[in-house]
């Protein structure tokens, strides 16, 4: 049977047919909908983890146990797992464990553009690379036999083109492999220095060349003969590309299996062609490797380091050719930059504290809440990392203090965020007295990945019922004194003016929690569905206070401010906010 799938489906429909019995994610485009469509196999156990760090020692525990895991995260998270990853690299599996990295060359919804292949030379594990989702089902199947032949884990490198486009993919049956029989084996398992010292040197002596001589033979590699004048030595959706430029007027050497690269292989498709060069994303990591060989090719000579690339480019680069195959419109789009959305929860508090910008630092976060640096609110200073939030702080208050500055610290963080590596950092401002406050924005969803579950909504990832994680039970825990907690509702203006008001005047750590659910929820939608405010002309005096909260249902035209009501969805901060009373609530009292 063939079906149309995207690659992250293509991947969980591999890992099914491949007999995984495990698989674990934290969510991060361009990675989330691998496990969401994973969840959807019965004979699967899948989980949401709290961090990437954690999915990836369950995924690791589940492989020595004897079965095979899967572990899914966007580039940035494989940062987050490289501490165990460099670790388990050195006690290879039992069952097989694969590790996909969602990477995400130009940035769309990513902090950083970093290439995660070089990841495996430098942690010494296989890593294999498809190119379209008829590969991201087929690799994931050769990616587990070559975890188990080989004892180790395998890096499955993807990037947002492959994930997201959709191809014809013939499906298979599932196999079931089972579980393999765990034996106790301390000098594999436990990773002292003197285990350590030896599976390091039985790593290079047998894993790598072993590897090396698989990826020379492998069919993941292979050559297409084609016009030898002009060689092509490509890899991911940089190959399509390529095929797309030249057809059969060059020849191909397609890497799948790309660590160890196969320098066998290269050194024949080199000598077949007249010139050579490499087309790969970001970094010249093919390109190192064959130049180290003594082998002349041309790659980032001409193709640069930063973004994606496309057919465009390549015949730019290539052959000089402006040749644009687009699609054209009649009609000019306006600019859409990203915005915190109508009625989102998020807006109150920003508001609140937006009033206190020449007086604070706000260090911010990844998730919905970073939108909150735009204009008009325009409150954050900083975007680092997960977590970053309040550890970021954590630094600024101190310098704060040394320098003299009389400026409060705001860390601000989202729930699932606080949950994935928020709460070490809280842990931290308390040990250490920091006097800044931290402000917790509980919308009860991992919203902006497309919400997803998290420890704080009482769902599993499978959508089973879990214990609700009670955030104010841990600030609390952790050691915040309960008169340094508000716990708010964002909408109510009164209760975030009160709360950012006490917060500055504080002496020590101090937390603000927001609780209210995040606009999109279906749930949330349906409940307000006809919930809306208007603006009373005749009472407006067109002061623009409205605007400043940068609600995307308020607009100004012609010197009228108004409302579409298809957007608003009654939260009434705007109608708080205005001095002279002139929008109306329209719907149930709230």
């Amino acid at each position: 049977m063939k079906k149309l799938l995207t690659g992250n489906e293509a991947i969980a429909r591999g890992a099914y047919e491949a007999g995984c019995l495990v698989a674990t994610a934290y969510p991060g485009t361009p990675s989330t909908e691998i496990l969401e469509n994973v969840s959807k196999y019965e004979e699967i156990y899948s989980e949401w983890s709290t961090n990437e760090k954690v999915a990836l020692e369950v995924g690791a525990g589940a492989s020595i146990a004897g079965a095979r895991s899967l572990v899914t995260m966007k580039h940035v998270g494989l940062n987050v797992a490289a501490d165990p990853m460099f670790t388990i690299a050195y006690e290879g599996v039992n069952g097989g464990l694969i590790i996909v990295t969602a990477d995400e060359p130009g940035m769309h919804s990513s902090q950083n553009e970093q290439d995660n292949r070089l990841y495996a030379p430098h942690a010494k594990v296989a890593m294999v690379e498809p190119s379209d989702s008829q590969e991201c089902k087929d690799f994931v199947k050769h990616a587990f036999e070559i975890s188990e032949t080989f004892d180790t884990p395998v890096i499955f490198r993807v990037t947002t083109r492959v994930c997201h486009s959709k191809g014809i993919v013939e499906l298979g049956e599932r196999e079931e492999v089972g579980v393999k029989e765990y034996t106790k084996d301390i000098r594999k398992y436990i990773m002292v220095p003197a285990n350590s010292k030896a599976k390091h040197i039985e790593i290079e002596n047998e894993r790598i060349p072993k590897l090396r001589e698989y990826s020379n033979t492998t069919p993941l590699n292979r050559i297409e003969w084609g016009n030898r004048k002009i060689g092509i030595i490509t890899n991911g959706i940089s190959y399509h590309h390529a095929k797309e430029v030249f057809g059969d007027n060059a020849s191909y050497l397609k890497i799948g299996f790309s660590y160890p690269l196969p320098d066998k292989l290269i050194k024949e498709f080199a000598g077949g062609v007249e010139s050579l060069y490499i087309i790969e994303e970001n970094e010249p990591y093919i390109e190192n490797f064959v130049k180290a060989m003594g082998i002349p090719c041309t790659g980032k000579e001409i193709f640069s380091l930063c973004g994606e690339i496309s057919p465009e480019i390549i015949r730019q680069a290539m052959l000089n050719e402006d040749k644009k195959e687009t699609y054209s419109l009649d009609l000019k789009v306006p600019s859409r930059p990203p915005a915190l959305c109508a009625g989102c929860p998020h807006r109150g508090i920003f508001y609140a504290v937006s009033k206190y910008k020449n007086k604070i630092v706000v260090t911010s976060d990844i998730g919905c809440y970073t939108l909150g640096m735009a204009p008009p609110l325009g409150v954050g200073d900083t975007v680092i990392c997960m977590g970053a939030g309040i550890t970021a702080g954590i630094g600024f208050d101190k310098v704060n203090t040394m320098a003299n500055r009389d400026k409060k610290v705001f860390g601000f963080v989202g729930d699932s965020t606080f949950f994935h590596s928020g709460m070490t950092g809280l842990v931290n401002a308390v040990y250490n007295g920091t006097n800044m406050v931290m402000v917790i924005l509980d919308n009860r969803i991992t919203a902006m990945t497309g919400h997803q579950e998290n420890p704080g909504t009482g769902k599993t990832l499978s959508g089973v019922e879990s214990p609700m994680v009670d955030i104010e039970g841990l600030v609390k825990a952790i050691g915040i004194k309960e008169e340094n907690i508000r716990v708010i509702d964002p909408y109510n203006m009164e209760e975030n003016n009160k709360a950012v008001k006490d917060a500055i005047e504080a002496t020590e750590p101090f937390v603000i929690i927001t609780k209210q659910p995040c606009a999109l929820i279906k749930d949330v939608q349906r409940a307000r569905r006809g919930l809306h405010c208007e603006v009373n002309q005749e009472t407006c005096r067109k002061c623009k206070t409205c605007l400043r909260i940068g609600c995307p249902a308020i607009s100004l035209k012609n010197n009228v401010v108004s409302i579409d009501t298809s957007l608003c969805n009654g939260c009434t901060v705007c109608l708080q906010v205005c001095p002279f009373k002139a929008i109306e609530y329209c719907g149930e009292s709230r």
